[in-house]
């Protein structure tokens, strides 16, 4: 019974108190972000050629990864301390974000039409990067040790090749999040299940990172309250290019990048859509795969509707997770 007491307390502290503080703190903040963002006029635009029912939500205030990202800092402040192996990911969670905040100030704000060129955001995102991996290499290199599937808790040490890995790993991984950011609700949902997954995960291993796991996930169902369609905020690249940092920081502070493929499964096939429209659109002089690509726009050009499309990509990567619990079992 003690040892019931024990763990109970023991999950309270380190996964429940977590999830519903920053669960709070995002909902408590959307009703103040969103107006501030609408009078700095922070709005959607939309593709005239793009999904015709996407048209009415241009206006929409964009930028909304300012609330959770808020509510994931203000939170983790209270767990840093006892639990430091948050701190990468966290390094990884607000750089990628302060990368996204100044794509999105530039294309909103100043109204400038492209943001970042494309050499600077990649050199913020390889700044970034660098940084996690410095500091990995300084603290503790063993997080690049990788756990080898249906080995029985066995690691394979193959640090050098983990560091190129990481860098691909990263990159596609941002990517892969920011292109799944088009439909109200959608990087929201999928991301917030990921979280789930890994709070479950770093509980069962003991990885240390069950708090900010639990921070993200509560903070992701708090701002999903307003994103949820018909959206009242976007996170924009602010937030996506930060939850693509934070799955991939998870996932190699947890040493198993190989479960991105696997539960980000909804992330690689939106970047594989854009990829394959783009180079079948080149090679064929117009010629197109897909109606649209990222490939829920597909879906949505094939007469779903875009709840449904979330729905199905939420509940495909709930069933992806639950393969992945069965390969760490």
């Amino acid at each position: 019974m003690s040892n019931d007491k024990e763990i109970s307390m023991i999950l309270g502290s380190e996964v429940v108190f977590p999830l519903l503080a920053a669960f709070l703190i995002s909902v408590a903040i959307c009703p103040v972000v969103i107006p501030f963002l609408q009078r700095l006029k922070i709005g959607q635009t939309e593709r005239e050629d793009g999904v015709q029912s996407h048209l009415q939500k241009a206006g929409t205030p964009t930028m909304g990864g300012l609330i959770f990202l808020i509510s994931i800092l203000v939170t983790s402040l209270f767990f840093v301390k006892e639990y430091p192996n948050i701190i990468p990911i966290l390094w990884l969670t607000l750089g990628f974000g302060i990368v996204g905040f100044l794509d999105d100030y530039l294309k909103v704000v100043l109204k400038s039409t492209d943001g970042l060129k494309p050499m600077q955001k990649m050199a913020g995102q390889f700044i970034v990067t660098t940084g996690f991996l410095v500091y990995i290499l300084v603290v503790n290199e063993s997080f690049l040790e990788v756990l080898i599937p249906f080995s029985g808790g066995q690691y394979l040490a193959c640090k050098w090749l983990m560091i190129p890995v990481f860098y691909v790993a990263a990159l596609g991984t941002v990517n892969g999040v920011n292109f799944t950011d088009g439909l109200d609700g959608l990087a929201t949902s999928v991301t917030a299940v990921v979280a789930a997954f890994f709070t479950i995960v770093s509980v069962l291993l003991a990885g240390g990172i069950q708090p900010i796991t639990a921070i993200v996930t509560g903070a992701l169902l708090g701002f999903l309250l307003f994103n949820v369609h018909p959206a009242k905020v976007f996170m924009g690249d602010t937030g996506s290019l930060a939850l693509g940092g934070f799955v991939v920081g998870s996932a190699y502070m947890l040493r198993m990048p190989w479960i991105i493929i696997i539960v980000g499964c909804v992330y690689l096939i939106e970047v594989l859509s854009v990829i394959i429209q783009v180079t079948y659109f080149k090679k064929t002089g117009g010629k197109r795969i897909f109606k649209m690509a990222p490939i829920h726009h597909h879906f949505e050009l094939c007469g779903w509707s875009e709840t449904r499309v979330v729905a199905v990509f939420t509940v495909i990567t709930i069933l992806l997770c639950a393969v992945g619990m069965l390969i760490l079992s």
